[in-house]
């Protein structure tokens, strides 16, 4: 559960942001994927396409036209999140568009980003995931913050690889900020780059070491929130030729340099038919079942339960 969700209700779902570095690193493939497979199990599932900029979620689980989007209830032309939910052909799967969202809402004020994570939050799913955008935008860090958990997903390549490092360098670096609050996180972070010229927001391993300097409390209240989230690492489009324990690497390396434990929850491996499938709009775990990437897809999704899939179907 997520527990260090500050939206808390009676029911809390477990929620997952997924999200990379890059473009091309299939996020979206996975997403919608795992939702299939833990529709499948029995699990009520919500995939939210949250890609504010670019939202294909839409197209990939094979529904071209949603009548209603998530910008309906920023706008509020519904008055609530859950009336824009989408019901999908798979039993127990349901889908907030962003299809029909405009231009500008791929940078969401303050109080609108807000407003979708109170109300994501209140939703009542056994599983809610979060197709974010690539990159480090405020929006997509935002996102892996609040609920101090995710996945993220790159590929095994120097450049996706190098990017994803980016994008969880970038969140270790916004949590500082809301941890310190705006205006004592610029006075402690003006004294920490006084004493070292590398510690500011771009090297925030040297900026926390810094902080605990100047200020003993606040920098141990950073660590132990910064070690007590709950994320999770998706190495997808694997080919034979490529070294298996990158994924392990990485997490071994940010966990050394930020201090931030991620688990690496396996390799995806990489199959040139879900190029088909996406291109057919059809799920590719359904029409492959038996293939290496879906038996992949079902490790990751048991590592996210705790629950095999038989265990799942028979409860």
């Amino acid at each position: 559960m997520n527990s260090t969700n500050p939206y808390s209700s009676d029911f809390m779902p477990h929620i997952w942001p997924i999200g990379g570095g890059k473009g091309g690193t299939g996020k979206s493939f996975l997403t919608s994927n795992m939702g299939i497979l833990l529709a499948r199990q029995g699990f009520k599932t919500l995939l939210i396409d949250a890609d504010l900029g670019a939202p294909n979620l839409h197209t990939i689980v094979g529904l071209p036209n949603p009548a209603i989007s998530l910008s309906d209830f920023l706008n509020k032309r519904v008055p609530t999140l859950q009336e824009t939910v989408l019901e999908m052909p798979i039993h127990n799967l349901f889908l907030i568009s962003g299809a029909k969202n405009k231009l500008d809402i791929a940078n969401l004020a303050h109080e609108q980003k807000m407003k979708v994570l109170r109300a994501v939050s209140r939703l009542d799913y056994d599983y809610i995931l979060l197709d974010l955008g690539t990159g480090t935008s405020f929006n997509t860090i935002d996102f892996f913050t609040i609920w101090d958990s995710g996945i993220f997903v790159c590929n095994p390549e120097p450049t996706s690889i190098e990017n994803i490092y980016r994008l969880i360098r970038s969140v270790y670096a916004r949590k500082i900020r809301q941890v310190l609050k705006i205006d004592r996180f610029r006075s402690l972070a003006e004294k920490a780059e006084a004493q070292n010229p590398d510690a500011t927001i771009h090297h925030p391993e040297y900026l926390l070491d810094m902080l605990k300097t100047i200020d003993p409390e606040q920098g141990a209240k950073i660590e132990r929130i910064l070690k007590s989230f709950q994320f999770k690492l998706v190495l997808n489009q694997v080919r034979r030729q490529d070294n298996p324990k990158i994924g392990a690497l990485v997490c071994k390396i940010v966990e050394k340099h930020l201090g931030m434990r991620i688990q690496f929850i396996g390799n995806v491996s990489f199959d040139e038919r879900v190029h088909e499938a996406v291109c057919r709009k059809e799920s590719f775990v359904d029409q492959y079942s038996y293939s290496q990437a879906t038996l992949d897809l079902k490790v990751i999704i048991k590592a996210i339960t705790g629950v095999t899939e038989e265990q799942a179907v028979a409860s």
